[in-house]
């Protein structure tokens, strides 16, 4: 469930006021002067700007199963709520990919087994996290090469090894 940050701005007594300071190498430092603070503003943390980065990950897992509940039943009005209803996730796995070239080279495809074969190709893979196992790049993720029985994942950044955990939705017939 997201936890919605109710943002804030500091409302003090001198606006835009600033204490100009001349620094020994010739440039300037602004200093801001607040005076009496009337209502202190919401913290720029990171515990905050996760916490919108959290709530973006979930509108975009939760649109991935909407739409792909709705391609599963063609789109058809009057099935929209019966559809949403069996919209539901299968299965789950990680995965570790291994990058060994130099960027802008990358040799991380990875073929991943589905526990269950499908009844078809008519199933959607959602990125449920992603972490750089060395803090690096790990770009976009790419889902290819589907079958009924598995798929080919893959990262597109300079990261050396990049943790993976998916989802799949989808794929059988009725």
């Amino acid at each position: 469930m997201y936890n919605r940050t109710f943002w804030v701005d500091e409302t003090d007594q001198y606006e835009n006021r600033y204490r100009e300071v001349a620094n020994d190498d010739g440039t300037i430092t602004h200093t801001k002067v607040t005076g009496e603070v009337y209502v202190e503003g919401t913290p720029q943390s990171a515990r905050n700007f996760n916490n919108l980065e959290d709530g973006v990950m979930d509108a975009h897992v939760a649109h991935a199963l909407l739409l792909q509940a709705f391609r599963e039943k063609g789109w058809e009005d009057d099935d929209r709520l019966d559809a949403l209803e069996k919209a539901t996730v299968q299965e789950t796995g990680t995965v570790t990919l291994t990058n060994s070239q130099e960027f802008p080279f990358n040799n991380s495809k990875k073929s991943v087994a589905l526990a269950n074969v499908r009844d078809n190709l008519n199933y959607v893979v959602v990125v449920v996290s992603k972490t750089a196992a060395d803090g690096g790049n790990i770009g976009e993720i790419e889902i290819s090469e589907r079958q009924v029985n598995g798929f080919k994942i893959a990262f597109t950044g300079s990261s050396k090894s990049v943790t993976v955990v998916y989802a799949v939705i989808g794929g059988y017939d009725k």
